[in-house]
């Protein structure tokens, strides 16, 4: 990589803005040097050139937080910068189609609850299996993104298997059946507000006990994470991701599979997983009981490197040049382990990985870990329909 790029790139660099509006307004050495001209003012022009930085270049991934040196949650600032960009009309367009069309319509890709049914009547033909639609007083309210809706119907499937074997009550809600936040992504907290203010609407009218993140890392940080503080108050129920609530039900003795996976696996850790949500072992405990040769990518973990689709990157068509530049990065680690096969337990990641492997032309197919774990469970009589 050039020097200049390199610098131009650094996470701390793309704050500067920020940093200045913050001294001209907050401090007294900043107040005073705005008055007799001695700093300049944030132009519209100069966030406009910004908007590279501060959306297409970066994926909320949080990696540059966990090194850095001095402590500084370098993420949450960009996201503060991003609000202000977004209230100012710097967001890219991409983004705004997402979350308006998740405000209007209650999902980024404008599924609406029709869609939702469809699928269902679907995986209740392919697996005998009744998908409970609000259903009061179950013990998990089952969350979806719209990329399972459109792209992996097979984690609907997977999840009922799932819940039959393991003797749980759940159900979808009809009111609120998406789970992705493109106002945590585009940087609007009033925006995220109301998106997860559905969700715990939905979920305290069916009385449910825990709410499932899906298989998507900006959902679960937005509602996991971040849910309480913007509605101002506790939930009144519990939120997990589907592999925290997978690997409760095989620490319980409630998932049992049987066979393995005998092509050599690794798995892409999403970032709002572990660096934001600290599910690292989950996954691991996961793999293991389906798969033989289970091989970690070189820095596994908190340190693993983005799939290069987060912080609503993959929704900006301004960003896919860069987005597949970055790539380089996950195909070097895919090459260094020798996996024929890549896991994952994001959608979004899931779709990015696929875009690069093909952009590279290396034949890699990914699955979903809940899919997978699903295909191994043991037919027993409470699993039969």
């Amino acid at each position: 990589m050039r020097r200049g790029l390199s610098v131009l790139h650094r996470a701390i660099h793309k704050l500067e803005p920020l940093r200045r509006i913050y001294e001209q307004e907050y401090t007294l050495l900043g107040r005073l040097a705005k008055m007799v001209g001695l700093s300049k003012p944030v132009t519209d022009d100069e966030l406009e050139e910004w908007k590279e930085l501060v959306y297409n270049s970066c994926t909320l991934c949080a990696r540059c937080s966990l090194v850095c040196p001095v402590g500084n949650d370098i993420v949450y600032m960009v996201r503060k910068f991003r609000e202000g960009m977004a209230v100012s009309g710097h967001a890219p367009e991409g983004l705004i189609g997402a979350v308006t069309r998740t405000i209007e319509i209650g999902s980024p890709m404008g599924v609406r609850l029709p869609a939702v049914q469809a699928q269902m009547r679907h995986v209740q033909d392919e697996t005998g299996i009744e998908i409970p639609l609000d259903k009061e007083g179950a013990e998990y309210l089952v969350m979806l993104s719209s990329m399972e809706i459109m792209n992996f119907p097979e984690y609907l499937s997977a999840i009922a298997k799932i819940m039959k074997q393991a003797g749980k009550t759940w159900t979808l809600c009809s009111t609120a059946f998406e789970a992705t936040n493109a106002g945590i992504q585009i940087g609007v907290s009033d925006l995220a507000k109301v998106i997860v203010k559905r969700i715990v609407d939905g979920a305290e009218r069916l009385k449910v006990k825990t709410v499932i993140s899906p298989e998507c890392g900006h959902a679960y940080t937005a509602l996991r994470w971040d849910g309480a503080n913007l509605i101002g108050r506790p939930f009144t129920f519990k939120v997990l991701h589907i592999l925290e609530v997978l690997d409760e039900f095989r620490a319980q003795g409630l998932l049992k599979t049987e066979g393995f996976e005998t092509a050599k696996m690794t798995f892409h850790d999403p970032c709002q997983l572990v660096r934001r949500g600290g599910v690292i072992e989950q996954p691991r405990n996961l793999m293991k009981m389906v798969v033989k040769d289970f091989v970690e990518m070189e820095d596994p973990g908190k340190y693993n490197w983005c799939c290069g689709g987060g912080g609503g990157v993959s929704a900006n068509e301004e960003a896919e040049q860069l987005r597949l530049e970055a790539f380089k990065i996950k195909k070097r680690q895919l090459e260094n382990t020798g996996a024929k096969t890549l896991v994952t337990a994001c959608a979004n990641c899931r779709i990015t990985l696929e875009e690069g492997l093909e952009h590279n032309q290396m034949d890699i197919p990914v699955v979903g870990l809940t899919e997978m774990i699903a295909e191994h469970l043991v037919e027993t009589p409470s699993a039969k329909s």
